[in-house]
């Protein structure tokens, strides 16, 4: 393996040594082959110090990172894909989500799967909101930023760690991880965790869960330091859905706080769409990958990272259009690999890589009549005659002199959609399929170059300032809602002979341009680092209005919008004492649209405004008090009024929740390393407000949903590391 900066990317900002035994909760950070912190991290410290809900859902675990807003209907965030996250105003499905640079994402929607994984596997999770690095898959894109995660390989020592949690809504969690230590002379070792965990939801009928985890890692060591590792993580949830209120019943929000699907049953298929198991998913996710090490010497190495993922889920829900139930069926077959090769000149680094990621994905729907069950049609039927194709080869040069560092990448991304078949169906007969040309798709390759830089200076020990750009993209997405406003339109479609392949003929990624200055401060005690950011965003994904359908025309979405963002953050920790350290992650972000959109022939008073889902301001801030064994960590949210409409006529006021996380832990045991008893409570004050809100970015006033975020949640917590 290669030593010194090229595998810097555990690195940290420097400390006065009388600070250096303090909490640190957010830290910047790199990827290998870097020479520039472009990255920030939430530490497994920072992880811990947000309490249990950070242990099922990654998205949790940012809660304190400056720009990036986490929202959830659920108190444990439990509940999947009602979780959402949006970085800068951008809307985190539009983000990635990786295992040591290894993507992970699906569709329907598109997007990160981050309800998969434990975090306790985990070292820390880290996030690039501007410049990503090259050499990270990013899957279909990176727009709403770069996730990664890094493993907790397995140890050198054997070792064991239990943790069991019961809390509000009888939610129960176990956790068991056993790691073997070296096994063999060739140090071999191995680590094996399972958990389990459920919970009732916190209103209305139904539970979150059970939910499933098993995850295995292998650690073999070739020759001198290179090695081989093994990471597999299997993932199954079965959870109801909470239910979303209309603008006007937030307007009433003590009235509708507990409003939720039905628990029984009417016979009535208006109010049938609303029973609870008619709102329900399963989701099932496999994903096994490898790294493999081989070092020349000590200037020149190779890694090269085999992977395969499977996702199979079904997804249910009420569909208020046609007042039937809709069944998703979500097949995602995903295989590649990604090769790197290092080399250092002196004090220039170099990486030099290639991704490939096959996928095969097929997303079918089929509807049902609530009342009696019956089959009422398919809603989406392709067939793919091949799987999508990515290739992305990529190129870092990074170096350092004397207090100047300085990073440079180029990532080229090719994307070819396959060609597919679409099919209608006979209602009541769900066999029988026939084949429809207007319904056909050709083939379509996208294509772009993805270029970064980062410069920093540092001038004392005190003081570096730094600067980045960064370009990123979205391979083209929102399929379904493009295919149903066809198929409910076919006839005019036809009439006008416009056909499904039209449609998809003026598809594009969508890409944003980020630039980012600011400056890190390690004042003694405090470590800050304020900046400012600007950002440009092209062929955003937006709804248009087609005379030619129909008599009265037909909007469906496509890539005509642009957007300017700015803003400012800081991320603060300062350590008032050894035992006493207090943060403040404020943001100020602005996205707006650069034009008027128009819907239904009617021109839409929208530039200038700001997206949907996007607070103004933003802020996190709470204190870590340790002493001896004794931890406690409040923290306070605060989010600023949002709209949830493109001509802000629906106006969701803000908000301030209070968390406080409170431990004890025992050390140095006669039987066991660490015991550790925490006590969880969220929303402390019990506040009311809106949490998530199911919108687009162009979504007009009567379209979104909201959901209430949850009520007072208490969680104890029994941790042992033996």
């Amino acid at each position: 393996m290669l030593t010194g900066p090229a595998h810097g990317a555990e690195n940290t900002i420097r400390l006065d040594e009388m600070v250096v035994n303090a909490t640190r909760i957010i830290t910047p950070t790199m990827q290998s082959g870097d020479t520039v912190f472009t990255g920030t991290q939430i530490t497994t410290d920072g992880i811990e110090m947000q309490g249990g809900r950070t242990e099922t859902s990654i998205y949790n675990a940012l809660q304190v990172i400056p720009g990036v807003n986490v929202e959830s209907a659920d108190g444990f965030g439990l509940s999947p894909e009602q979780n959402t996250i949006r970085t800068r105003g951008v809307r985190g499905y539009l983000g990635s989500l990786s295992v040591e640079g290894v993507p992970n994402w699906g569709g329907n929607p598109i997007g990160p799967r981050e309800y998969l994984y434990d975090t306790n596997n985990f070292e820390g999770v880290t996030i690039y909101k501007g410049a990503v690095p090259a050499d990270i898959g990013t899957g279909m894109g990176a727009r709403g930023g770069a996730i990664e995660l890094r493993p907790k390989w397995p140890k050198a020592e054997p070792g064991l760690e239990f943790e069991q949690g019961l809390g509000s809504s009888a939610y129960s969690r176990s956790f068991l991880r056993l790691d073997s230590g070296e096994v063999t002379d060739s140090g071999t070792a191995l680590s094996g965790s399972v958990s389990y965990t459920e919970a009732d939801k916190w209103k209305g009928p139904g539970e979150v869960g059970p939910r499933t985890n098993v995850n295995l890692m292998l650690r073999q060591p070739t020759v001198n330091d290179d090695d081989i590792k093994i990471f597999f993580n299997s993932n199954y949830i079965e959870s109801d859905m909470y239910r979303a209120l209309s603008h006007a019943e937030t307007e009433s929000l003590s009235e509708n706080h507990d409003k939720d699907f039905n628990e029984e049953l009417t016979g009535t298929n208006a109010q049938d769409i609303y029973y609870y198991k008619y709102n329900r998913g399963t989701y099932n996710n496999n994903d096994v990958m490898s790294i493999i090490t081989a070092s020349v010497d000590d200037t020149l190495g190779f890694t090269f990272k085999p992977f395969y993922s499977k996702e199979d889920s079904t997804v249910y829900a009420g569909n208020s259009s046609n007042n039937r139930v809709q069944q998703r069926n979500r097949y995602i077959e995903r295989f590649g690999a990604a090769a790197e090769m290092e080399k250092r000149f002196g004090e220039l680094t170099t990486v030099l890589g290639y991704m490939y990621e096959a996928v095969d994905m097929r997303i079918i729907t089929k509807n049902y009549i609530p009342s009696t069950g019956q089959f009422a049609g398919y809603g989406i039927y392709t067939r793919n005659l091949d799987k999508g194709h990515m290739h992305s080869p990529f190129l870092k040069i990074g170096g350092e002199h004397d207090r100047f560092k300085w990073q440079a990448g180029l990532k080229y991304f090719y994307y070819r959609d396959p060609a597919t078949h679409g099919y209608t169906s006979k209602t009541g007969a769900p066999s029988t399929l026939v084949r429809q040309a207007d319904l056909d798709r050709a083939t379509k390759e996208y294509d772009a170059l993805l270029p970064s830089v980062a410069l920093s200076y540092a001038i004392n020990d005190a003081v570096e300032p730094f600067a980045s750009y960064g370009r990123s993209q979205i391979r083209p997405y929102s399929y379904v809602p493009l295919i149903n406003t066809y198929s409910s339109n076919r006839a005019a479609f036809q009439a006008a002979g416009v056909t499904l392949d039209d449609l998809f003929n003026t598809r594009d990624m969508e890409t944003t341009d980020t630039v980012e200055v600011g400056v890190r401060l390690s004042l003694g005690r405090a470590e800050i680092t304020p900046s400012v950011y600007y950002t440009k965003s092209e062929n955003l994904l937006v709804t248009v209005h087609d005379p030619r359908i129909g008599v009265a025309g037909v909007n469906y979405q496509q890539n005509v919008g642009a957007a300017t963002g700015y803003g400012a953050e800081v991320e603060a920790n300062v350590h008032l004492t050894e035992n006493f350290t207090w943060f403040l992650s404020p943001s100020y972000s602005v996205l707006t649209y650069d034009d008027d959109l128009t819907f239904a022939g009617n021109t839409l008073d929208s530039k200038g405004r700001q997206v949907v889902d996007t607070p103004l301001w933003m802020a996190k801030t709470g204190f870590i008090f340790r002493h001896g064994g004794f931890e406690i960590s409040p923290m306070l949210r605060l989010l600023g009024e949002r709209y949830g409409d493109l001509e802000h006529k629906e106006k969701v006021d803000g908000y301030g929740v209070v968390d406080l996380c409170a431990s004890y832990t025992f050390t140095d045991l006669d039987w066991a390393k660490r015991v550790r008893l925490s006590l969880d409570l969220y929303n402390l004050l019990d506040s009311e407000y809106i949490s998530a809100i199911n919108t687009g970015d162009d979504t007009r006033a009567g379209s979104s949903t909201y959901m209430v975020g949850a009520p007072f949640t208490a969680l104890l917590r029994l941790a042992v590391e033996l």
